[in-house]
């Protein structure tokens, strides 16, 4: 597990411009059953994360459309909540970090590490705001 005050800004980077933070089993769960659209972004401490993905999902909040549900998950951290929330994105094997699209519950649009890996920060935005302004 990391120390808090390592993930603490990088937790910050996503709940300051929206997303509730699901800790438990139950958070995901009760997340997972909200109705329209949601995305859950599996955040971690690797490097990608932090010049990529989640700059990138902040850039895509400022679409039109977005989705009606903003959740994430700490990869390291919170070990069972991000499990369970991995769980709802199969067949797509565990990645940090990762962007999960979702529609009334089912998984609609999926952003892996690979996707994020090397890519700048606009064109993960891109790719979300494609989906939200498919899905949204």
């Amino acid at each position: 597990m990391y120390p808090a005050e390592l993930v603490k800004p990088m937790r910050e980077d996503l709940t300051s411009v929206g997303f509730t933070e699901l800790h438990t089993t139950e958070d995901v769960q009760a997340a997972m059953k909200k109705e329209g659209t949601t995305l859950v972004v599996v955040n971690s401490v690797c490097g990608c994360a932090a010049a990529n993905a989640r700059p990138g999902a902040r850039m895509a909040l400022q679409n039109a459309k977005t989705p009606d549900n903003l959740f994430t998950v700490f990869a390291g951290v919170d070990r069972e909540a991000t499990e369970l929330a991995r769980n709802f994105m199969v067949p797509f094997p565990p990645s940090s970090p990762s962007m999960a699209l979702f529609k009334d519950g089912e998984l609609v649009h999926m952003l892996e590490r690979h996707h994020i890996e090397g890519r700048p920060a606009e064109l993960i935005a891109d790719n979300l705001i494609d989906a939200f302004n498919e899905y949204c």
